[in-house]
């Protein structure tokens, strides 16, 4: 009785073709210039071809601001894992989940953050303020206010303003090396428990 080895590759089906080509993508945008990946590029990491990127993502500049916005969103998953507990938990697992996250995506998060070579734009700044914008939105969430609630644009901002410190903390982590990943961890999940334990009181007094 013989059995026939087992194929090499299978074929993609749509989605997963999609998120492959994206997954090339962000790598080759992570680790050169904008002005130094080609849609030709991009359609030879991902063993396609170039079409196919116009087709599922439109041009190179649509698919490096999709880019961009996945990579500084933080999605819905991020909040529906947290334990219940209190929020010292919540914030310790919270900000665990984040450094794993960009820990994945090292280059590509560091471009995001500060995106070279496209022109900051109109466009690019939208993308830029939505994404921090809907990762407040998560946050709230996380400790059960919305931004439709009363004082939640305030708190919004507030926690955009967090996000600036976010984006500190992770350059000094992953470019500078002037704080390790414990320490940012540290940083990051005591200040998010004074925010929402202290900060976010005070302001929703004084309003």
């Amino acid at each position: 009785m013989t059995t026939e080895p087992t194929p090499k590759w299978r074929r993609l089906e749509p989605d997963e073709r999609k998120e492959q080509i994206f997954a090339c993508a962000a790598r080759l945008f992570g680790e050169r210039p904008y002005s130094e990946v080609s849609t030709s590029d991009i359609a030879a990491e991902a063993g396609v071809a170039r079409g196919l990127i116009n087709h599922y993502f439109g041009t190179k500049r649509e698919l490096y601001l999709e880019i961009i916005r996945r990579a500084l969103t933080v999605p819905r998953l991020a909040v529906e894992i947290l334990p219940d507990g209190p929020l010292e938990l919540r914030a310790d697992v919270a900000i665990d989940w984040f450094l794993d996250m960009v820990t994945s995506q090292e280059k590509m998060w560091l471009a995001a953050i500060a995106p070279e070579g496209i022109g900051r734009d109109l466009e690019v700044e939208r993308i830029l303020e939505e994404a921090d914008r809907e990762s407040a939105d998560r946050v709230l969430e996380a400790v059960g206010l919305s931004r439709e609630s009363e004082h939640g644009q305030e708190l919004n901002a507030l926690v955009r303003a967090f996000g600036g410190m976010v984006k500190a903390a992770g350059r000094e982590w992953l470019v500078r090396g002037s704080l390790d990943r414990s320490q940012v961890h540290t940083l990051l999940s005591k200040s998010l428990v004074t925010l929402v334990g202290e900060v976010f009181p005070e302001i929703q007094r004084a309003t």
